[in-house]
């Protein structure tokens, strides 16, 4: 290996001798890296300082005391401002006269990692050339000549200006992807928007934060992008952040049931004008599940300090008292003393049950999670619920769609869900009526369970305080804790409960529990999806996102080719016909010639005799359009 690194080193200094302008490259500490024999010939260096690590300002010292810049009155100040030139890395050209009567060009430029190429050049015959051109002719005059050598320097110099602005071009392409990268990458959406609250920018995570919103929202409003309910909640903060005031905002997208976190902070640049806003929002509805449910572990842990106490004393009362009313009942008490006796029994008994179910709800209990099938799980309790109704009462179950297995604990919504159907039948009376369980998944976020009755529907004390403790309208029937229960239970795992009355008369109770699938999907990879249709590239994002994969997008095949190098990058998907110079089989040719790792998968709608069908073939693995989900992950080896 070190033989073949020397002989890669003596080929290119070979290269660089055969050059007929002087040539040196700088590090960043300004020590000599690379030069050419015509560099030291030019100005005549000894081998000390042209050699690696020579030191430039050594280099300075020599050619000034040389005379390489004419008279100096101090050579020591000359050496030091050349040097502190230097320093500041800015390309730069000039022209001039050498002791020797030679002229010579010097054209430098700095480099992106630091340090400076230079190139020098004798432009001597050229300045002969202008010199016999002003003394023999006769028909220009003198401010032509001029302007021609100031328009020849000029040019010169847009040369070298040219050269720096296509390196500076270059950089600022591959900062802007980068960034791009960068903000690609993020699970969050970050957007601007103008004074007129219209999308100047936005990164491609919005229907990721906000499922069922559109990704490319480039030149909608905040109302067409968002719709009226998020737009309506945000359109405040960003009223404020034109106004100059920052601020941060948590608030639910009703439609997805997702709980959205968003910063809002005003564009402007010390202290001028404010140019728009820029956005920041995450979806934070895992982190609220976790806080919610954690409140409600510690409000249940408060309580049970506060009760244990009171419900020790309580028991060991309730206890004196059935003691002393059963020695009563030996005592041979009339009729109607015995019925004193037993009502005050039955009410001590009563008050032993009320004392277990505060112990239930007060008490440490902790969440066992499991994966559950939500058909299996409702007809089993359809089994238990229907022998506790009159006949009179019908239960109807119901599951819309198909709800894969997911992670709950049976047991703990088997209570809420008999307690709510109980209810249910107290509510309905003797005069019958039809109880209504429906269960559904609300995006990929929640499942929602929802019970309704043709009974008379809560009042309004009832939708204030029904889910307090203790709070009842059965009069001394009830306890008042069944509510109170199945609010403990659903937020203890992260979930919320509503009550509400339907349209047409009876109650609505809904719960909402976080959906967690029970099985994950396997090996995810980087995915670089490449297709200049917006719609067909939001529908296959969105499916290689379900199967758990990370997607960057590109819209042809030169923008695909700047985000090749990205580390971790495993599947490159392409369409076959891309906008530009490049289709997606040049594509995959090209990642194929360098080598690449990543595997290549074209889309194409070509029939199979197509002569570009059959060269994409030759070049990677072929999709046909259209496709489904069960047909990308079939062809990516994922379970379908």
């Amino acid at each position: 290996m070190a033989d073949k690194d020397e002989a890669r080193v003596a080929l290119t200094r070979a290269g660089l001798n055969l050059i007929q302008q002087g040539l040196s490259i700088y590090d960043s500490s300004l020590k000599l890296a690379v030069w050419n024999r015509r560099f030291r010939e030019m100005f005549d260096l000894p081998e000390r300082l042209a050699s690696e690590g020579a030191d430039f300002a050594e280099t300075i010292r020599y050619l000034v005391e040389r005379g390489e810049y004419g008279p100096v009155d101090d050579p020591e100040t000359a050496v030091r401002s050349r040097v502190a030139a230097a320093q500041t890395f800015q390309p730069h050209y000039m022209e001039r006269e050498r002791p020797s009567g030679r002229w010579i060009s010097v054209e430098g430029a700095p480099l992106p990692q630091g340090g400076w190429v230079t190139v020098y050049t004798d432009i001597t015959e050229i300045k002969l050339q202008e010199s016999l051109l002003r003394a023999r002719s006769e028909v220009l005059s003198g401010e032509v000549l001029a302007n021609a050598e100031r328009l020849a320097q000029a040019n010169r110099a847009l040369a070298a200006t040219n050269t720096a602005l296509e390196e500076a071009q270059r950089e600022l392409t591959e900062m802007e992807a980068r960034t791009r990268l960068t903000t690609e990458m993020m699970p969050a959406h970050i957007a601007h928007v103008g004074r007129d609250l219209r999308y100047t920018y936005s990164n491609r995570r919005l229907s990721q934060v906000i499922p069922g919103r559109p990704s490319d929202i480039l030149g909608l409003t905040g109302r067409e992008a968002l719709g009226e309910d998020v737009f309506g909640k945000i359109r405040p903060c960003l009223l404020r952040a034109l106004e100059g005031e920052p601020s941060v905002l948590e608030f639910t997208a009703e439609d997805s049931g997702t709980r959205i976190r968003s910063a809002f902070t005003p564009d402007r640049i010390g202290n001028g004008p404010i140019n728009g806003v820029y956005i920041l929002s995450m979806d934070v509805t895992a982190e609220t599940q976790a806080r919610e449910a954690l409140i409600q572990t510690r409000k249940r842990e408060l309580t049970a300090q506060l009760t244990s106490g009171l419900a020790h004393d309580f028991a060991n009362l309730l206890t004196v008292i059935l003691g002393l009313q059963g020695r009563l009942e030996r005592l041979g008490l009339p009729e109607e003393g015995r019925q004193l006796v037993s009502a005050t029994v039955a009410a001590a008994r009563r008050g032993g049950v009320l004392l277990d179910q505060i112990a239930s709800i007060s008490g440490k209990r902790e969440l066992q999670p499991k994966a559950t099938v939500l058909q299996r799980f409702l007809s089993d309790l359809q089994l238990i619920a229907t022998p506790t109704l009159p006949e009179t009462v019908r239960l109807e179950i119901e599951v819309a769609g198909t709800i894969p297995p997911v992670m709950l604990d049976a047991g703990a919504l088997q209570d809420a869900a008999l307690n709510l159907i109980l209810n249910a039948r107290d509510a309905i009376g003797p005069n019958g009526g039809t109880i209504r369980l429906t269960a559904r998944a609300v995006r990929d976020t929640w499942i929602e369970i929802l019970v309704e009755d043709d009974g008379p529907g809560f009042t309004e004390a009832a939708l204030e305080h029904a889910l307090d403790p203790f709070f009842t309208t059965k009069g001394g029937v009830g306890s008042g804790l069944g509510l109170s229960m199945v609010y403990d239970q659903i937020k203890l795992a992260g979930g919320t409960v509503r009550l509400g009355n339907r349209p047409g008369g009876g109650a609505a109770v809904q719960l909402r529990l976080p959906l967690k699938p029970a099985d994950k999907p396997a090996a995810p990879t980087l995915v670089l999806l490449v297709e200049d249709n917006p719609d067909i590239r939001e529908t296959v994002r969105e499916m290689l996102r379900a199967r758990g994969h990370a997607v960057i997008e590109a819209a042809s095949a030169d923008e695909a080719l700047t985000l090749t190098d990205i580390p971790g990058l495993g599947l490159v998907l392409s369409d076959v016909n891309l906008p530009g110079r490049l289709s997606g089989v040049d594509l995959a040719e090209r990642l194929a010639a360098r080598g690449h790792p990543a595997r290549v998968v074209l889309m194409t709608s070509l029939p199979a005799g197509d002569p570009r069908r059959r060269r994409a073939e030759a070049a990677a693995e072929v999709l046909s359009k259209p496709f489904d989900a069960a047909a990308l992950a079939a062809l990516l080896g994922a379970a379908a």
